[in-house]
């Protein structure tokens, strides 16, 4: 496993990290990946941090808090090995998000509770509107929280690449996180990527599987469980993914499954902006094929070019694309 600075915050984060999503279980509506197993879930935590996975990213929503207490469990007597990351702002999935600085602070305690620690590594809001990420009195609230000893670092997971580029302009957030894989370049084309170096501002990669799309492994007739979030997407985006992951895995030579995991953690990699790279994980087989992108080393250029020639002449999202 190799590991890279997460910008300026002096925090060292493995490249390939632990996206703590779909762990957290079930949840109300299409806001998850539906039922898992704990018992499998720490293993794969345990797992992760064996093959020398120190990021992980969770957050006070992901299972309404029970992703949070499974990496606290999992990381109890181990926490200065791990890098810990989570989120203020969405407490759950089924109430409006609160941004003020009382509500901020008072979730930092009961992620910390959850968490079983006393300090947070990151301290990311959840997709903030501008108008949270310009209020003096959450900064204030934050740095509070930073001279307490309760958190190390803070940052912005934006709901776009777009919003990402707005935090960084509205609070200079050294941190971000948005979503970029090979079918979702935005934060490549937008100049997020150029933003993010110019200020050297740290930068996690969600979603780089595309939501499963770019193991090669979807196809028409695969069914998703109850509670999972891609029945919440329209026919046609789901068999727009399908066909372009077909399309994008034959440009670099990679096969469904394995190979095709490892290609579009290594296209991501290919990017000295990225700090980190989050692919949800549930299962300890998922930590050894993600892992193994570390090892293989960025993809190499001419394969990345082919992946972005084919996002110069293909739409990846269809209008009106979530429907619930």
């Amino acid at each position: 496993m190799k590991y890279r600075p997460l910008g300026r915050t002096g925090l060292v984060v493995s490249e390939i990290g632990f996206g703590a999503w779909g762990i957290g279980g079930r949840t109300g509506g299409t806001t998850s990946y539906g039922d898992t197993d704990d018992a499998t879930s720490l293993a794969a935590l345990v797992q992760a941090l064996d093959r020398g996975i120190n990021f992980f990213d969770t957050s006070s929503a992901y299972g309404d808090g029970h992703s949070e207490e499974l990496i606290g469990q999992a990381f109890k007597g181990r926490r200065g090995r791990v890098l810990i990351a989570t989120k203020a702002g969405y407490e759950s999935w089924d109430r409006p998000p609160d941004f003020s600085p009382a509500a901020v602070v008072a979730s930092a305690e009961r992620s910390l509770a959850r968490l079983q620690t006393d300090y947070i590594d990151l301290f990311q809001l959840h997709n903030p509107l501008a108008a949270a990420l310009a209020s003096d009195e959450l900064r204030g609230a934050m740095a509070g929280l930073i001279d307490a000893g309760k958190v190390r670092a803070w940052g912005v997971s934006a709901k776009s690449p777009g919003e990402a580029i707005e935090a960084l302009g509205l609070c200079d957030a050294p941190v971000v996180q948005a979503n970029f894989n090979m079918m979702d370049v935005r934060s490549l084309t937008s100049g997020l990527f150029d933003e993010v170096s110019r200020r050297q501002a740290g930068f996690i990669a969600r979603t780089p599987l595309c939501f499963g799309f770019l193991t090669g492994l979807i196809d028409r007739d695969t069914p998703f469980p109850p509670g999972d979030h891609r029945l919440g997407w329209s026919r046609a985006q789901l068999d727009n993914w399908i066909d372009g992951a077909q399309d994008l895995l034959a440009a670099v030579a990679a096969a469904p499954g394995e190979g095709a995991v490892e290609a579009a953690l290594r296209f991501c990699l290919a990017f000295p902006a990225v700090s980190s790279v989050i692919p949800g994980i549930l299962r300890p087989a998922e930590v050894d094929q993600n892992a193994a992108a570390s090892d293989r080393g960025a993809m190499p250029s001419e394969a990345v070019e082919a992946v972005l020639a084919i996002n110069r002449r293909r739409q990846f999202f269809v209008p009106a694309a979530r429907i619930a």
